[in-house]
């Protein structure tokens, strides 16, 4: 997919500014292929899933009965189901990987490279717009694949009665089509899309603007050192400002009740007070900030990789 990569101009011409050596870059434009964004979120779902799993335990929990911690809950679920139940759901995440993340970093990168050009790059605004929309149309097509990685994460903390044990992403799905209508794919698709799009402002967004701050206002180079720090800053930014969504997605997602979104917030409210919109945000962040750096590391590389096998 076309994207615009900047590269040091041969040689490494080097201009003095107030002292300060300015690297000249130009830019050029290399078609990406469209799942890079997919295929890097899948490699990092395959180190963050546990975290995944721990966070929706969390925000599952209600104010009844014991509530553990998030260290608590990593024993909790190592115990009960052993180790190996700490991936459970995993083929339903990278589902919802390639569906979802591979849609929203591929919408965006098309976005980006209409509006970037070799002297202009899009403005943070901008940037924001086109993560907002990709993030909606990610949360949209995703969807199903969200809903089942939040149910079998989820399943096994349920009573026995009460489990639906989906033995694989495929089989959830024909499951809830068959059981529930095809429409049960898209429950909760409005909080869902909406924390998508938050989420997709917070990673994808903020990480280009923190990298373009860094290459052009510090030392840095075009490395992993500066992939690193500006996924990590994303993280964060992104953690913080789809806590609220994130667990109002995970009740109506994990729910077999037809409660209208607003009903849901209404009595999650009146039980918990509004602690609940940060509710799970540490191991939120634990899961949210090393799923980013890894992405993008991945990501990164992914480019990198491309680059030398086109001669590029």
């Amino acid at each position: 997919m076309p994207a615009a990569v900047t590269k040091p101009v041969s040689g490494k011409e080097m201009r003095k500014d107030n002292d300060v050596e300015v690297k000249i870059l130009k830019a050029t434009h290399i078609a990406y292929p469209f799942w890079f964004g997919g295929t890097a979120s899948c490699f990092a779902t395959l180190f963050t899933h546990p975290l995944d799993l721990v966070k929706v335990r969390l925000q599952m929990q209600g104010n009844t009965g014991a509530r553990l911690n998030m260290l608590s809950m990593f024993g909790h679920v190592a115990k009960t189901d052993g180790v190996m139940g700490l991936y459970r759901g995993l083929s339903a995440a990278q589902l919802r990987q390639l569906t979802y993340s591979m849609t929203r970093f591929g919408v965006y990168e098309a976005l980006k490279d209409r509006f970037t050009t070799a002297d202009k790059k899009p403005s943070f605004l901008t940037l924001v717009a086109m993560a907002s929309a990709s993030g909606f149309v990610g949360g949209v097509v995703g969807n199903p694949g969200d809903i089942l990685n939040v149910r079998m994460q989820h399943d096994a903390a349920l009573p026995l009665e009460q489990r639906r044990q989906y033995k694989h992403a495929l089989d959830g799905f024909m499951r809830m089509a068959r059981e529930e209508g095809i429409g049960s794919l898209w429950r909760g698709v409005w909080p869902n899309s909406s924390r998508a799009v938050l989420m997709t402002v917070g990673q994808l967004a903020t990480y280009d603007i923190f990298k373009r701050l860094l290459l052009d206002r510090t030392s840095l180079q075009d490395n992993l050192t500066t992939h690193f720090t500006a996924s990590f800053m994303a993280g964060f930014v992104a953690t913080t400002i789809c806590s609220p969504v994130d667990v109002i997605k995970t009740r109506v997602m994990g729910s077999t009740d037809n409660k209208s979104l607003i009903r849901h917030i209404t009595d999650i409210s009146k039980q918990e007070g509004l602690r609940w919109m940060f509710k799970g945000w540490v191991p939120s962040f634990i899961r949210v900030g090393p799923h980013t750096i890894l992405t993008f590391l991945f990501l990164e590389q992914h480019k990198k990789i491309y680059r030398q096998l086109q001669g590029l």
